[in-house]
């Protein structure tokens, strides 16, 4: 593979499982060194022991990204273990089915925490590029699937309301810290995943009902593999994308072109 990374630092959150840790992987495979992090720190162990069994090099942190300070310390660990800091991905996050308050404190805050410490230290160190994972439902309302889980409906005001704010404000959050760190040579982008086979999808898309639903939202007729993300990652962090930055990149299949 094209090792357009060779030698770069890339800190992951959420790094351990779904998207986060395939774009680890493939961040890796395109020779940089990887900083797995997440709040489940034996998955962030995991994905890095996957890097290194492939040849690459990578190390864990146990992570929650609501906690200024612990972020704060983790890229400071990062810097100080592999002697800088190139890229962040602010992946790290959870659907609106935990509440709103919870919702809001790791895709927004969590978000919120990576860039105000995140921004500022690759600046220092010469610049660098930051992606973070928001969502089509930064974009766009979400359609109700009508389709319900162990009784209760799989999406609704309580809950597509707190996901659909909080990655909202994930690229508002990328738009401005764009624009604040423009002339510090630090991109900031903003992916907007379409509905992805992950973990987090698992409960709708192992029903048939729920899988042909959420198909037939993407007039490409299929969900999206967690590796076109990380594809798409890969070029917004790389000199490839020099150019590009304070975008929102819908990688749906369509579904915002509707």
């Amino acid at each position: 593979m094209n090792e357009r990374l060779d030698g770069r630092i890339a800190f992951i959150t959420g790094a351990g499982s779904g998207l986060g840790r395939a774009m680890a992987i493939r961040m890796s495979d395109e020779g940089a060194l990887v900083m797995c992090t997440d709040v489940n720190g034996s998955a962030a162990e995991d994905t890095s022991a996957l890097i290194s069994e492939s040849g690459g090099q990578a190390s864990a942190l146990e992570l929650d990204v609501t906690n200024e300070f612990d972020v704060d310390e983790a890229l400071n660990k990062a810097i100080s273990e592999f002697g800088g800091l190139n890229i962040l991905v602010n992946n790290a996050g959870i659907g609106g089915r935990n509440g709103w308050e919870q919702t809001l404190s790791v895709n927004l805050t969590g978000v919120y925490n990576g860039l105000l410490h995140g921004a500022p230290k690759l600046a220092e160190l010469g610049g660098g590029a930051i992606v973070n994972i928001a969502s089509i439902a930064g974009l766009n309302a979400l359609l109700s699937s009508g389709i319900t889980l162990n009784g209760v409906p799989s999406s609704g005001p309580e809950r597509s309301a707190a996901y659909v704010a909080s990655k909202h404000g994930v690229i508002g959050l990328t738009k401005q810290f764009a624009i604040n760190f423009a002339k510090e040579n630090v991109r900031i982008n903003a992916i907007c995943p379409g509905y992805i086979y992950t973990p987090m999808t698992q409960n709708l898309t192992e029903k048939e009902e729920g899988r042909e639903f959420l198909e037939a939202l993407h007039p490409m007729g299929r969900l999206g593999e967690d590796r076109e993300i990380a594809s798409a990652a890969a070029f917004l962090v790389s000199d490839d994308a020099s150019f590009i930055t304070g975008v929102a990149l819908p990688v749906d299949g369509g579904y915002t072109a509707r």
